[in-house]
């Protein structure tokens, strides 16, 4: 675990230790030096002060996507939309338990300017229902892995069997699918 008592600590490479402030220097920097959109899980998932000081720093220029963070609860997104914590959720149908918590976990992040990332689980399987389900909520991404494997492959090859169903009614955002509350391309 790389967070142990309100320190996370480095113990795979150089043994130091950060607090959360010395946390959010550390992602900033990064986000000013490299061409980063998305960060995910980029602090502990009960680290709620460190999450708000991050997404004060570096929330108006990146996607902060809150994975363990959230855990597609929605009790735990609306603590991080009061505290403003993370500006995106990632949403794994089977964490939470119901498809219907699934999309109330969904629509309380559009409401409040959250974007939301349909994502598999690992030991996945090739069923294609996430695929499904990114179009049919418009969340604009999914997070399936690279194509590597035939569960994920199957799931592309879903996305483009939507696509060629849609014609010219399918959309595709782009970066845009990052652009909640207008923050995508403003100077870190």
């Amino acid at each position: 675990e790389l967070y142990s008592d309100g320190k996370y600590v480095f113990k795979k490479s150089d043994k130091s230790t950060r607090d959360s402030q010395q946390m959010v220097r550390f992602w900033s920097d990064w986000v000013k030096k490299y061409p980063i959109v998305s960060i995910e899980d980029a602090l502990a998932e009960d680290d709620w002060e460190g999450w708000k000081l991050l997404t004060n720093e570096i929330g108006n220029t990146i996607q902060l996507v809150g994975d363990d963070l959230f855990v597609t609860n929605t009790e735990r997104l609306r603590r991080g939309i009061e505290e403003g914590c993370a500006n995106s959720i990632l949403i794994k149908v089977n964490q939470i338990g119901t498809v219907t918590e699934t999309l109330e976990a969904i629509e309380l992040a559009r409401r409040n300017g959250y974007t939301a990332i349909i994502s598999h689980r690992s030991g996945e399987t090739e069923d294609t229902f996430i695929a499904d389900l990114a179009v049919g909520t418009g969340t604009g991404q999914i997070k399936t892995g690279s194509a590597s494997r035939t569960d994920r492959v199957a799931k592309y090859n879903q996305l483009l069997r939507i696509e060629e169903e849609l014609g010219r009614a399918a959309g595709f955002l782009g970066v845009e699918a990052l652009n909640y509350h207008g923050a995508i391309g403003k100077a870190a």
